[in-house]
């Protein structure tokens, strides 16, 4: 590699860590596990944006309905405020009850209980709930 194309491979990588510090310097925590902290070189891309999470499970999670993510993730991630739909109504139920930092979406697994439809984060949360519902009730709005 020639001098000049190790020079031009460098400023590259500086501007893209630039770019990417400038977009992460907008978002602190992770959309979808509200407690976590991001991680630089987990993300997606949503309309053109970058929406940092903190682990590729998040990634994969994200995936699953960017659209209504990007409604009610805003406040973790508030570049996606100028591409979310304005259309889509999040549902009275965020987190899911036994995960309670962990984010649920109209698509995630659900239970009926006691005539209410409850969403959860992943199957786990399932069994343990309903070992124990009245520990978890608590947690619903």
């Amino acid at each position: 590699m020639s001098f000049i194309h190790q020079i031009l491979f460098t400023l590259s990588f500086l501007l893209t860590c630039s770019v990417q510090a400038k977009e992460a310097s907008k978002q602190t925590r992770c959309p979808l596990m509200v407690d976590d902290e991001i991680d630089l070189e987990e993300f997606v891309r949503f309309k053109g944006v970058k929406v940092f999470m903190c682990c590729g499970s998040c990634k994969e999670t994200w995936v699953k309905n960017p659209e209504y993510f990007a409604v009610v993730c805003q406040k973790q991630a508030p570049q996606l405020k100028a591409v979310a739909s304005k259309k889509i109504k999040p549902l009275k139920q965020l987190f899911c009850p036994v995960y309670a930092n962990h984010r649920v979406h109209p698509k995630s697994l659900s239970i009926e209980h006691d005539g209410k439809t409850i969403y959860f984060s992943k199957k786990r949360a399932v069994s343990r709930f309903k070992a124990n519902p009245k520990k978890y009730l608590k947690n619903l709005p």
